[in-house]
């Protein structure tokens, strides 16, 4: 994992990002010679969480290899051949910092048929950029009139409904109840196909929906603030099946 420096002069972001590719090419490659996993680029940066926990989800599973990259340095490697390497990109970042060429490069993934999972505090970036909320489905409003702004609450006990029961990413998942964060009066879009819905007063009514931007299936769910919902087994089961069903297109 390379953690770039904001440092003066003509290499800032060239050298760092091409020496990050080719030790992640090589190290990537190597742990999928033995046999073929699905291979998962997860984004992190802009927000703290609890690593360990979080992580443990994805080392639990046997049937995938992953990487972590921090933010902003994903958003400079989107139009480089290490894409190529990972069948799906799992955002759980929250920043607002890409330029133009960035956003092209993005969306050309999209529309070249790149699986993409969004989780919890990811629907909080890009404020700024208004062709994101058309990817993931919706938007957490930060900032503007009091009425309007999107609020939040941890240590709560959600109840959480299974809207539709018959999509694959909540198979084998009945109603339950997850002790985590809500998120309330954020937008979410009416194209969008929803999966899991709350009717807890501090919340949005939707909470987990499917979306399709160019070629690529998506997915947002926004639980998943700490090690109560990544130790949830309903959780991490709506996981596991999000990233099977992003790329099995």
């Amino acid at each position: 994992m390379v953690q770039m420096k904001n440092r003066p002069g003509a290499f800032r972001v060239r050298v760092p990002v091409i020496l990050f590719v080719a030790l992640l090419l090589i190290s990537f490659t190597g742990s999928c010679q033995e046999q073929p996993k699905q291979r998962i680029l997860i984004i992190t940066g802009g927000h703290e969480f609890e690593r360990e926990a979080f992580f443990n989800i994805f080392g639990d599973m046997t049937d995938i290899v992953y990487k972590e990259v921090l933010q902003p340095d994903v958003n400079q490697i989107y139009d480089t051949e290490l894409m190529d390497r990972f069948d799906i990109l799992l955002f759980y970042d929250m920043v607002q910092e890409i330029n133009d060429h960035q956003k092209e490069a993005f969306i050309n993934l999209l529309n070249e048929g790149k699986g993409i999972v969004f989780l919890h505090h990811s629907l909080v970036s890009y404020q700024a950029w208004d062709e994101f909320e058309k990817i993931i489905g919706g938007r957490y409003v930060l900032s503007g009139p009091e009425q309007d702004s999107s609020t939040y609450r941890h240590d709560v006990d959600i109840p959480v409904e299974v809207i539709d029961h018959h999509h694959p990413i909540t198979k084998g998942v009945d109603d339950f109840v997850i002790h985590d964060e809500v998120y309330g009066n954020f937008q979410v879009l009416p194209t969008v196909h929803p999966l899991l819905g709350t009717g807890h007063p501090e919340s949005g009514d939707i909470i987990g929906w499917t979306n399709l931007y160019g070629k690529s299936r998506i997915v947002y769910i926004q639980l998943g603030h700490d090690h109560f919902a990544y130790e949830n087994p309903d959780f991490r089961r709506i996981i596991k099946q999000s990233v099977q069903w992003v790329q099995n297109q």
